[in-house]
């Protein structure tokens, strides 16, 4: 691979790693051992059958938690360091090829895609599990495997066009956030006030 093709591989499955780390993983493992596909770097190891049945097994898990509301913030909580770091260890070792310098540079930027792409992922299940009828949760957590599952196969076959998808969801993303935290601190303002006019007045 170039470099180009590395960092389009790098940038697409940190973004997928956000979504679902070991969908991500299992993907790749998965392509490395029976589509012939080779993985950048030292990550051709995801192809071990031990690698591949560990991530199947562990997604399987995320797969019942994602759908449980309430369940799902816990485990998202509990992956919030775990899935950028791991996204910024793939990407060390994808690119085993170039400079130290670089790699640390895309070790970092994988990361920070990561928790852009969680950051969304957990904001949006809090506005989902508001909602009173029981089915949104598990239709959000599906779409979410699909496009981790997508990102992780356009950033090994389509690494180019993996760049630009990653920098279009990435700038999609902070918008979300940013409008999330808007409404969550004018939420927050409105009931500091109303507490506060219900509050009694001590006589002085």
């Amino acid at each position: 691979m170039g470099i180009g093709q590395i960092l389009g591989f790098v940038f697409g499955t940190a973004f997928a790693s956000g979504l679902n780390l070991y969908a991500t993983i299992a993907v790749l493992g998965l392509l490395e051992r029976f589509a012939g596909v080779h993985l950048p770097g030292s990550l051709a190891i995801l192809g071990n059958p031990l690698f591949i049945i560990a991530a199947l097994l562990l997604y399987f898990i995320e797969f019942v938690a994602d759908k449980i509301p309430f369940v799902d913030h816990a485990w998202d909580v509990l992956h919030t360091f775990l899935r950028p770091f791991a996204a910024a260890v793939l990407a060390y070792g994808a690119t085993a090829s170039i400079p130290q310098e670089w790699r640390v540079l895309s070790a970092l930027s994988a990361g920070g895609i990561a928790l852009t792409s969680h950051g969304t992922k957990a904001s949006a299940r809090v506005a989902v599990n508001a909602s009173p009828e029981p089915f949104s949760n598990s239709i959000v957590s599906i779409i979410e495997d699909v496009i981790a599952i997508f990102f992780a196969w356009m950033a090994s076959q389509h690494p180019y066009a993996a760049i630009s998808l990653v920098i279009l969801s990435v700038a999609f993303c902070i918008f979300v956030l940013v409008k999330f935290f808007s409404i969550a601190r004018s939420v927050a303002q409105r009931m500091i006030r109303r507490v506060t006019r219900c509050a009694p007045v001590t006589a002085s």
